[in-house]
């Protein structure tokens, strides 16, 4: 094939390429088959390599390319990016058709559609070329995320005709994405992500495009912003008309929609749309309501932040009956005992769930929930499982009460409550269920700042039986970590140089390290400051304790209790033997602040925040982590 013919092949396979992307992703009526297509998309793939000078941006070959972002940058919407007021009860939803049918003087016509629950996003092209994409942000300023857009299929990076305007679209992740995406990170050891939504947004928010095309996201457009959808430039009627427009240009446009009038078939097709939500293969959560025609929304016009031709119907969280079979107990890093229902698993809100939070015996015995009993579960925030309701009417005899045990399921030793709390606790700090947490928390940025020291590494060094505890990570050797499974040399070198630095980390954050119980980064401040070094705090009453601001009689016991038990004591004085830094250096350089407390939040213009509670210290003053009476 000479030179001219690979051009005209190319062009071809461009052309072709395209039209049944459309076909596939838009209209999802494929023409063709899959192996079709890519024996179509590698030919396509050798020829531009053999011919660099003819690059095309919309070619189907250039979805990913160039070098991960350093960051996002402002991108300022020509269009505010509204969001819409939501209902809840239909009785609210007719309220909004009454006011606007009064306001217009007629019934009107209104589009009724799913509301994806997704990322809102907006697409810009010029000359039918996509030129700039971006996130709503706040309405009006959001993030150029053009690179990550552009990996996602069903997006035409042209238009079939050559065109000027800027759609509104929501990008979403289809459960068989997320599925596969959880289920390699279930493989990998990673933790999972929480739902759909969260792993769209997260997965458009990726600096390295690859990562992005990775995730398998997908979008929907819904709404013309400004510019064109008509060569001869005259304006769509309505809404109705303006995404069948869309669809022709290549757009994946909303399914499920209907244009109606009368109130009884708006509810109606809202209620259809809302027993689909188990058949989608994506997660919607609710329906939009708003004028079809163009002309009546510019008559209605635009509140303060919300469209007043508009309205979303929000559907109450997916509740589902299922089996409880099963309690389990895990400790956490405090070792609060947190019983867990084991459920036979049932698809909600966009995941299979097989697991829900009991928070503590007082929550299982208020549920009257039993082991074997049928339960209601929902998500809260469409996030978290939790059990809603028992059904004792179901019972059929072989259901069993639940106690907590009596001692601690992964060390043995007694499990104690406290009067007037509702956590059981093992005390034990060397417990193996707490351990793992426990040497995270110690090696945590706001703690001891190990840089390098994650949860893996973690487990890595406990696995290998290399530390038992957090005075053995002061002890590591270079060869013991350098032979270890994915580590080498040079990460064993900045492991250890980071271990060996924190030693100067300063009796403050070595207080927070320990993981006293109620003893934030504030209160270990305080008590570094009251005692000025480790030892006499091993040593401080309740009484000494009280007389700091701010402090209680319950944290003071909580802190005594802590260096009551002999294995604490011990490790505080490995850790001083060991080099740490274990008296307090702090002398106020002067008292500008003397007798004043500062919160900070938010970001700072030019210092973390850290940066400036240290200052504030320094010059004699306090930092709380909220606004109290005082």
């Amino acid at each position: 094939m000479d030179k001219k013919a690979e051009l005209l092949r190319i062009d071809e396979l461009r052309k072709t390429l395209s039209y049944h992307a459309i076909r596939y992703y838009v209209y999802d009526s494929p023409e063709i088959s899959d192996y079709e297509y890519d024996m179509m998309y590698a030919e396509l793939v050798r020829l531009e390599g053999s011919n660099p000078d003819y690059f095309d941006p919309t070619s189907p070959t250039q979805r990913v390319g160039g070098k991960p972002l350093d960051k996002f940058e402002k991108v300022t919407h020509t269009v505010r990016m509204s969001s819409l007021t939501d209902v809840f009860a239909f009785d609210e939803l007719k309220d909004f058709i009454a006011k606007t049918n009064a306001a217009l003087g007629a019934e009107a016509v209104y589009s009724v559609e799913p509301k994806i629950d997704g990322l809102s996003v907006s697409l810009t092209y010029e000359n039918g070329v996509f030129v700039n994409g971006a996130t709503r942000g706040d309405g009006t300023t959001g993030e150029d995320v053009t690179a990550n857009l552009r990996t996602i299929a069903s997006i035409p990076l042209k238009l079939t005709e050559p065109l000027s305007l800027t759609v509104r679209g929501e990008v979403y992740m289809p459960h068989a994405s997320f599925e596969r995406i959880n289920a390699q990170r279930e493989r990998e050891g990673k933790p999972l992500m929480a739902n759909p939504r969260n792993a769209a947004a997260g997965s458009l928010r990726q600096l390295d495009p690859r990562i992005a095309a990775e995730r398998g996201l997908d979008i929907f457009v819904f709404n013309l912003q400004s510019g064109s959808i008509y060569a001869d430039g005259h304006e769509p009627a309505s809404h109705t008309e303006s995404l069948e427009r869309l669809r022709e240009l290549g757009f994946k446009v909303l399914e499920l929609r209907t244009h109606v009038s009368n109130v009884q078939d708006i509810i109606s097709h809202v209620e259809y749309i809302g027993s689909c939500r188990d058949s989608l293969p994506y997660d919607i959560d609710g329906a939009v309501i708003k004028l079809d025609m163009l002309e009546l929304r510019a008559v209605m016009g635009e509140g303060t932040n919300t469209p007043k031709w508009a309205v979303a119907y929000k559907y109450p969280p997916e509740c589902k009956k299922t089996k409880l079979t099963d309690i389990t107990i895990a400790v956490g890093r405090t070792g609060v005992l947190t019983p867990t229902a084991v459920l036979e698993p049932v698809r909600l809100a966009g995941t299979t769930v097989r697991s829900a939070t009991l928070h503590n015996l007082d929550f299982i015995r208020e549920k009257d929930i039993m082991l074997g009993d049928t339960v209601s579960v929902q998500k809260a925030g469409d996030i978290i499982p939790e059990i809603v309701a028992s059904h004792p009417e179901a019972r059929d005899g072989t259901e069993r009460h639940f106690d907590m045990p009596s001692v601690c399921p992964s060390c043995g030793e007694p499990i104690f409550k406290d009067e007037g709390e509702a956590a059981h606790r093992c005390t034990n700090s060397l417990c193996p269920a707490q351990l793992s947490r426990s040497i995270e928390h110690f090696c945590s940025k706001d703690a001891m700042n190990i840089d390098g020291l994650g949860p893996q590494i973690v487990e890595l060094l406990l696995d290998n039986g290399l530390i038992s505890n957090v005075a053995d990570l002061y002890r590591l050797r270079l060869d013991q970590i350098a032979s270890l499974e994915r580590m080498g040399q040079k990460s064993a070198a900045n492991l250890i140089a980071a271990i060996d630095g924190s030693k100067s980390a300063g009796l403050e954050r070595l207080i927070y390290a320990l993981g006293i119980r109620n003893v934030g980064q504030v209160a270990g401040a305080a008590l570094a400051a009251r005692f000025g070094s480790l030892s006499a705090l091993m040593d401080a009453t309740v009484d000494s304790i009280i007389e700091i601001d701010d402090f209680g009689t319950v944290t003071a016991e909580c802190v005594v209790n802590f260096f009551s038990h002999e294995p604490n004591r011990r490790l505080c004085r490995e850790l001083t033997e060991l080099g740490l830094l274990t008296e307090s250096t702090q002398k106020a350089s002067s008292s500008d602040f003397a007798g004043l407390t500062f919160v900070l939040t938010g970001t700072l213009p030019s210092m973390s925040r850290d940066e400036a509670a240290a200052l504030i210290k320094d010059r004699g003053g306090k930092v709380s982590s909220s606004v109290s009476k005082k």
